[in-house]
């Protein structure tokens, strides 16, 4: 039976000893559901600092940390049986992850050992157990209702959501959970495109390139671009199938959804799966030489023409 009162806890997602921006989007979705508590919980080989992280986030009730040796990296199948462990103890009404990668792989484990049915890409809430998530990749948007009598098991769109504020004084305290974890499952090793430049799902602005960019050398020119303005950078799917950019680029339906102020792309025609990912940008900006090109529907600013002259032009007048 789903606990009474309404609890929430969020599984916080980080990387590297720091907490990820998608772990205060999940914090703002639960506020959604007016719960009396929401609270954060953190699963690392030492998860101290990280919780004083999530402490700060408003709207923050505890700042939740269980540590283990197995949780040093982020493994979904040992992770799972401690959030299912917790959510037990705890009493927990709700429990929210992110629709990041990390989110994606652990939150059907989750659901899965509470045996409960799962609520994916959570884009509005209209109460503890009704929810809207897009379907048709984003063309047309679902509203279901999750069953009141168990746990409501759920990942949130993060696109769809800003970030709780810092400023939160939350307590923060240490979580010994009694549970048996797996051994078939174990970290061998990571592999991951490292870059300087913001991070593309959290950055406010997203300059992005297309098959239309012509290579991977030519490439080049969207990243100065980038790089002259502060933003992210991301890439359509048929840059990444052509080999302009590694994958882990790609915005869309397939690859990251992503929420920027302004969204600038060149050479990006604009099919259907790559609409879906920044269908909640604020400002979207598209040069293309075909002026027939879909993207031209979106956008809020349309230039036809020749990209590398346009870069060039918008280079000068930066400069």
């Amino acid at each position: 039976m789903s606990p009474n009162p309404l609890n929430v806890l969020v599984i916080a997602d980080h990387l590297n000893n720091t907490l990820n921006a998608s772990t205060a989007r999940a914090v703002t979705c639960a506020q959604d559901l007016e719960a009396e508590a929401v609270d954060v919980l953190v699963l690392a080989a030492d998860g101290a600092a990280l919780a004083g992280e999530a402490a700060r986030i408003e709207g923050v009730s505890r700042a939740l940390h269980a540590d283990h040796e197995a949780n040093t990296h982020p493994v979904a199948a040992i992770l799972a049986p401690q959030i299912a462990a917790a959510v037990k103890a705890g009493g927990y009404s709700h429990v929210l992850g992110p629709n990041t990668t990390f989110g994606k792989d652990l939150m059907p484990r989750v659901a899965a050992l509470l045996d409960v049915a799962m609520v994916t890409d959570i884009m509005a809430v209209h109460g503890p157990h009704e929810f809207d998530r897009p379907i048709y990749a984003g063309n047309a948007v679902v509203t279901l209702k999750a069953s009141a009598d168990q746990v409501v098991v759920g990942s949130v769109r993060c696109a769809s959501y800003a970030e709780a504020a810092a400023g939160g004084e939350a307590p923060i305290e240490a979580l010994d959970l009694d549970v048996s974890l797996p051994t078939h499952t174990r970290f061998i090793d990571l592999e991951q495109h490292t870059s300087d430049r913001p991070d593309l799902q959290t950055a406010s602005t997203v300059v992005s390139g297309g098959r239309g960019v012509g290579s991977q050398e030519n490439f080049k020119v969207i990243y100065d671009f980038a790089d002259a303005i502060g933003a992210g950078v991301g890439a359509s799917r048929a840059a990444v199938d052509a080999g302009y950019v590694p994958n882990d680029m790609q915005v869309g339906q397939t690859g990251k959804i992503i929420s920027p102020d302004l969204y600038i792309c060149f050479g990006i025609s604009g099919a259907i799966q790559h609409l879906a990912g920044i269908k909640d940008a604020g400002t979207i900006v598209a040069i293309n030489k075909d002026a027939d090109a879909p993207i031209f529907e979106v956008a809020d600013i349309g230039l036809v023409g020749d990209l590398f002259e346009i870069i060039r032009d918008l280079e000068q007048k930066l400069a």
